[in-house]
């Protein structure tokens, strides 16, 4: 098979600059073409994106339905709000396209649920985009984890907070205002935090308690949550997520957004390794890895080579669509249950829930 054609439903900002831009390699100047997929066109329910896409050479489609149709579209990447993944995923699994769909999956486990099954028997392809797995120094801590560089590994800290919600502008969007959505900090951002704790321990969680952060401002969901959680290898760790923390500014927020793995002769700490970052020098802030061996100084650990998250993401799916192997989706399953769990810890006090 040549490269896998895909077509992308809904183009907004995140699309067009990060996916579209970044991820299938449209912005020429910056990146090479992918070796086993290309983008041919979008659609989205805002007719005035179509000049956005047509300046980046893509075929523009009237509808989703005008791409289910299309026999030169092989898959599809689903970019459209959160409410709508399920809906057009499975139309489009239907239809005989394999999937990526933007991370969540679905806005509940029974659509996510459907989805999977979906994808198991029509033998297609479904992904979800995971993307901070790829970030090449996520890859880099997990390899010193397992090269024991900080020896006996026992636990993890993740936080991804910052500043949004405070404005009435903010508060009216689908993040500060519809749970069902997703929206708010567990099902945002904490979601990140907790696949990434998965690939980072080698290790799935398997039970979890949660609080809420004290209620401090005027926005419907939840304005953050501390989440503890337990794996299946026996490892520990902990979420912070918030949309009420400062941190200074865009710099402090940003650098914030990472970990502090824990081992019995070195603790590894990530900084901006949990964003859209790739790790690139033009990037608003420099992401680094420092490893504290408790002597009084710190080492920086730097990858090999830097790639594209979200080229990564597109092209594992796209070679599981050339050699026949297709993923699954539960993944991104399993990571809604822990969202829903969650939820439902915080709000029956802290209560300790087992996740299958």
């Amino acid at each position: 098979m040549d490269k896998v054609k895909y077509a992308m439903i809904g183009f907004g900002g995140i699309a067009e600059n990060r996916i579209a831009k970044e991820g299938f390699a449209c912005d020429t100047k910056r990146f090479t073409a992918l070796e086993n997929a290309v983008l041919v066109g979008t659609t989205d329910v805002n007719p005035a994106r179509k000049m956005a896409a047509e300046t980046l050479g893509l075929k523009w489609y009237n509808s989703s339905e005008e791409i289910f149709k299309d026999p030169e579209i092989t898959a599809v990447f689903v970019a459209t709000n959160n409410l709508t993944h399920a809906h057009i995923a499975s139309a489009a699994l239907k239809a005989g396209k394999h999937c990526i769909v933007e991370k969540p999956i679905a806005a509940n486990e029974k659509d996510a649920s459907m989805l999977c099954d979906l994808a198991s028997e029509y033998k297609l392809s479904l992904a979800v985009d995971h993307m901070m797995i790829h970030n090449a120094y996520n890859v880099k801590a997990k390899e010193l984890i397992k090269e024991k560089t900080l020896g006996n590994v026992n636990d993890i800290c993740l936080h991804m907070e910052f500043s949004y919600g405070s404005t009435a502008e903010e508060a009216a969007t689908w993040r500060c205002s519809k749970v069902e959505e997703m929206g708010g900090p567990i099902g945002d951002v904490a979601s990140h935090c907790m696949y990434v704790a998965e690939f980072l321990m080698g290790s799935k969680i398997n039970e979890l308690c949660c609080v809420y952060y004290p209620k401090t401002m005027k926005m419907v969901v939840e304005d953050g949550a501390y989440i503890k959680f337990f794996m299946e290898n026996g490892m520990t760790g902990s979420a912070k997520a918030a949309f009420n923390e400062t941190r200074g500014g865009l710099g402090g927020t940003l650098s914030n957004l990472g970990y502090e793995i824990y081992g019995d002769k070195a603790a590894l700490r990530g900084y901006g390794t949990l964003f859209q970052l790739s790790g690139y020098d033009d990037e608003p802030v420099g992401i680094r890895l420092e490893l504290d061996t408790f002597k009084g100084n710190t080492e920086s650990v730097k990858p090999e080579k830097i790639v594209n998250i979200y080229q990564q993401v597109i092209e594992e799916h796209a070679h599981s669509v050339i050699s026949g192997k297709a993923m699954d989706g539960r993944d991104a399953l399993h990571n809604l249950k822990l969202v829903a769990a969650a939820h439902e810890s915080a709000q029956n006090s802290g209560r300790k829930i087992r996740v299958n």
